[in-house]
């Protein structure tokens, strides 16, 4: 095959550019970005309610004689009744000690702040997946599936959410990633 290169009326080459593009993941497309923001966002109401129903007992899952505000321990009913399996006898040991109690509402709280803002996703998504993890070992085995269940679930899209930077869309994540903080200490991102 012979290939001709054109020239210009003076008799001088003239150069084509070849422009190559390639297709963008579509993890950045606009579509995507919501849909991810979108999961980010639901994902963070989960844990902003678990922490708004445990202290102040809204009555979904805590009634209001079991708030926090109230004396309540957020981890007592849980871990007293409710585990099972190989790793029992080490959650019924933390029902209901205060220092428990203050980090699993801490973790609810912070994990839930830092979704709905779209801030700091990476440390959100490190400390909900060792949080769902955790309450994942307390109830082995699953009720319906051998091994699967929604913690699982959550935590794989928590990190997900931190890859895609999920935060970005419908968040602060930009801004937050542009302070002088977070450029400092990039794994506040």
């Amino acid at each position: 095959m012979a290939v001709s290169t054109p020239k210009a009326r003076d008799g001088h080459r003239v150069s084509r550019a070849l422009h190559l593009t390639t297709p963008r993941p579509l993890t950045e497309t606009p579509a995507a970005r919501y849909v991810w923001a979108i999961a980010r966002l639901a994902l963070g109401w989960v844990f902003v309610w678990a922490f708004l129903d445990k202290t102040f007992g809204l009555g979904h899952e805590t009634p209001a004689s079991k708030a926090w505000v109230d004396g309540g321990s957020p981890t007592a009913g849980f871990l007293k009744n409710s585990p099972e399996g190989p790793f029992a006898g080490f959650y019924n040991d933390l029902a209901g000690q205060a220092w428990a109690d203050w980090l699993f509402m801490i973790g609810l709280a912070g994990i839930g702040a830092a979704l709905v803002l779209g801030i700091a996703m990476r440390a959100a998504a490190a400390a909900g997946a060792l949080l769902l993890f955790m309450m994942w070992t307390a109830v082995l085995p699953p009720e319906n599936n051998p091994f699967m269940d929604d913690h699982i679930i959550y935590a794989i899209v928590l990190v997900g959410l931190a890859l895609v930077s999920a935060g970005n869309t419908l968040g602060l994540g930009r801004w937050w990633g542009e302070t002088a903080l977070v450029r400092r200490f990039p794994v506040l991102k």
